[in-house]
């Protein structure tokens, strides 16, 4: 019986960073050689996807949080099964609501990300962080310095406002979800985000409807592949409407109480082989 494993990226595959447990490329490789079918399935535009995760392979993805889903149709040629843009308006909206309340923010593009300005500044101050404090990790535990990846977003000045799919913000208050929620009204879909800042608050918002769910249920109409056959892994907010679609939804140990209560199962973490042992609980490999 062949099923299908839908992957979160960030807290699933990845420690949010570029590390990843051995294990979890293995998984994937050996779930695909027993004849499964595995999905990248992100918050991120497919253009900021970690190259070491795309060279693991997938049998395709879906990213932006649902706003799109894509297989390889060849060599060199890839198949667009879900494209949901956010209208022009509706971005619109959103740039003037972050620059009225002073936030940062990120626009996607199903090809990449675009900062407005500060937003790079912030960023940059949580990754130093984060990279000294793993520096400090594995010197204790005498293991060489990580090689960090960073790509720098390109000025939200260069984006297509017509082609944006989803944004993250970072603001200074810590109420920012909620108020935004209230304030941006039922068109829009608001979320905590994962970005583990010191302080403040972080989310995401895309259309309302367009979510890792809704792209899942439209993947398994084209692939004739029932819910029952589905899995779902992830560990933040963003996967709770794809714990909803799938058959067989699991929980990252890493994630929030919360959420593991939503999915019902839960593995071990992230780099604990978290998706190694759900793959081998569920018979994948």
């Amino acid at each position: 019986m062949t099923r299908i494993a839908f992957l979160d990226v960030d807290g699933t595959i990845l420690e949010h960073g570029s590390v990843m447990a051995p294990s979890t490329a293995t998984a994937i490789h050996k779930a695909r050689a027993n004849g499964h079918l595995v999905w990248l399935s992100t918050g991120r535009s497919a253009g900021d996807i970690h190259p070491d995760v795309l060279a693991i392979g997938f049998d395709g993805a879906i990213t932006n949080g649902g706003a799109y889903a894509t297989r390889a149709a060849g060599p060199d040629a890839v198949e667009t099964l879900v494209e949901r843009p956010m209208p022009r308006a509706d971005v619109d909206t959103l740039e003037r609501y972050f620059e009225a309340h002073g936030i940062h923010y990120f626009l996607q593009t199903h090809g990449g990300v675009y900062a407005s300005a500060g937003m790079g500044a912030v960023m940059g101050e949580y990754r130093r962080e984060r990279h000294e404090r793993r520096a400090a990790e594995l010197e204790a535990q005498g293991l060489p310095p990580e090689q960090p990846l960073w790509r720098e977003p390109r000025p939200v000045s260069e984006v297509d406002r017509a082609a944006v799919a989803k944004a993250v913000f970072v603001s200074p208050s810590t109420d920012t979800v909620v108020h935004a929620a209230a304030a941006l009204g039922d068109g829009f879909h608001v979320i905590p985000g994962s970005i583990p800042l010191p302080g403040g608050s972080n989310g995401e918002i895309g259309q309302a409807g367009v979510t890792k769910g809704s792209a899942i249920v439209e993947v398994l109409a084209e692939l004739g592949i029932e819910a029952a056959d589905a899995i779902g892994i992830g560990d933040s907010w963003n996967d709770v409407e794809m714990f909803e679609v799938v058959g067989t939804p699991v929980a990252m140990g890493n994630a929030e109480p919360e959420l593991q209560k939503l999915a019902g199962r839960v593995t071990t973490a992230v780099l604990d082989d978290g998706v190694h042992n759900a793959f081998a609980e569920l018979g994948l490999i």
